[in-house]
């Protein structure tokens, strides 16, 4: 199976699924890992560039319902983990790749083809224990000291370019043959024994986590099975770092060592998978027979979710008739549902009744004032239909310090203000969204228009000027 860990963590400490760049040489063994090295502090902030480099090499998901339940089933299992207090944060990566990747500061990346390529719910959890394995048991720390030698905006966007490896192979290379040396016999053998603990403990959290430890060695084998007969055409990862029968038997034996019982898959989870098959594609209408098909057999979630793909596909097809069928007998079943609140409103404006759109949108968030997933998509459709000082007043509230993992939020609230004709605000909050996607340069140029258009309002063209300033020095310290 393919991980695709962390470029410059896991080429220091775990092998089996590497960097895309296939010419990269291994890093050395850097030393036991130490708080000494990088303080909590230190590893949050280059956690936190980290991911904004990232936007700036992959397509991150920012559906809110993908990352809710991404975020709900990650933070699940890390609270059965021995770093139950860590704050992690769980993303989906827009790729068809089957890969997941651990990153500094607990941020844990999943390609959207590996849940697809998934059976069932635990198979998904399995790769991610394995992942918040790696993080608890502190195999990433090996990489600080290599961090610590450079500006955080020059280590982060190393770590990104390591990972994406043959997208900036200079700056990847470069990292490498800097940190170049030990024995790469002795490295081998300690990512082996790493990928050895992160299976184990991993195991221990699916199972603490109630999910099926069978599905791990499961996922394993599948994988090993479904590349042996492709000879010379087999992935990369696998040919160079293989899923070894080994590891398959050691999985195995631990997982037979639990009670055999059935496990039923959440709603969330089927529902995820049928909204990413139809994203993952430019032809939907392939998938139109498939859940036609499924929608006659199987579960009542099984069905359910194959019904709400279908009426996906009709609502991207504008068969809107089709589609709020679908979704109002789904609503119906299942009145709690999110999915199918929000997509038999978008399908109301989409036919003209935006009045009973809006009002489905307020009456479930009365219902479920704490659903954040129901607040943005209600902010969203506020914006597409002119309610700009109603989506401010919706979405201003949530403008805090964790805004910084969810970027759409800065860019919904420029849009708020800039439709209420604030522009100066506006350009504010629209820096701070490039910011947030590692676009420096997008976020200096429209600081700078803040600071233009804030003229006579001197509180607002303070902060203007100190964001340009602080963005100008993060672009000075790219260079060095």
């Amino acid at each position: 199976m393919r991980y695709l860990f962390l470029g410059l963590w896991l080429a220091l400490v775990t092998p089996p699924f590497p960097t895309a760049h296939a010419n990269l040489p291994e890093l050395p063994d850097l030393g036991a890992p130490s708080d000494d090295v990088m303080t909590p502090s230190e590893e949050k902030r280059l956690g936190e560039a980290f991911f904004r480099n990232l936007h700036q090499q992959i397509e991150i998901s920012e559906d809110p319902e993908i990352q809710d339940y991404i975020s709900s089933l990650g933070n699940r299992l890390a609270s059965h983990s021995d770093m139950a207090k860590q704050r992690f944060h769980f993303f989906v990566v827009m790729k068809p790749s089957i890969n997941a990747f651990a990153g500094p500061a607990g941020y844990i990346g999943v390609h959207s083809g590996l849940i697809l390529a998934t059976r069932n719910e635990s198979e998904l959890a399995s790769v991610m224990a394995h992942e918040i394995a790696h993080v608890t048991q502190h195999h990433l720390k090996r990489a600080f000291a290599a961090a610590s030698r450079m500006t955080l905006p020059m280590a982060a966007a190393t770590l990104a370019a390591i990972l994406l490896g043959t997208q900036s192979p200079a700056a990847a290379q470069a990292a490498l043959i800097a940190l170049q040396a030990g024995s790469l016999q002795s490295q081998i053998n300690f990512t082996r024994a790493n990928e050895q603990e992160a299976d184990r403990i991993g195991l221990q959290i699916l199972t603490a986590s109630d999910f099926d430890p069978r599905s791990m060695p499961a996922f394993f084998e599948r994988l090993q099975q479904s590349t042996r007969f492709l000879g010379y055409n087999i992935p990369e990862f696998l040919r160079t770092h293989p899923v070894t029968s080994s590891r398959i038997a050691d999985t195995r034996s631990r997982a037979d060592s639990f009670p055999y019982r059935q496990y039923t898959d959440s709603l969330a989870y089927l529902l995820t998978k049928s909204k990413l098959q139809i994203l993952s594609t430019d032809q939907p209408e392939l998938f139109k027979q498939e859940f036609e098909v499924a929608m006659e057999r199987g579960t009542p979630n099984q069905k359910a979710a194959a019904q709400y793909g279908l009426a996906l596909i009709f609502n991207q097809q504008h068969e809107f008739d089709a589609s709020k069928k679908l979704l109002s007998r789904l609503l119906a079943k299942f009145p709690d549902q999110p999915q199918f609140i929000h997509a038999l409103a978008q399908v109301e404006i989409a036919q003209g009744n935006v009045a009973q759109g809006l009002k489905r949108y307020q009456q479930a968030l009365q219902r479920f004032p704490a659903s954040n997933v129901l607040k943005l998509e209600y902010a969203e459709a506020l914006l597409a239909s002119g309610r700009f000082r109603k989506a401010r007043a919706l979405i201003e509230p949530d403008i805090t310090e964790r805004t910084k993992n969810h970027p759409v939020l800065y860019k919904l609230l420029s849009q708020a203000y800039a439709g209420m004709g604030e522009t100066a605000e506006g350009q504010r909050y629209l820096a701070e969204y490039f910011y947030a996607i590692g676009d420096i340069k997008g976020a200096i140029r429209h600081a700078r228009l803040a600071v233009k258009m804030a003229k006579g309002n001197r509180i607002l063209t303070a902060i203007a000027t100190q964001r340009l300033r602080f963005f100008q020095a993060e672009e000075r310290a790219m260079k060095h």
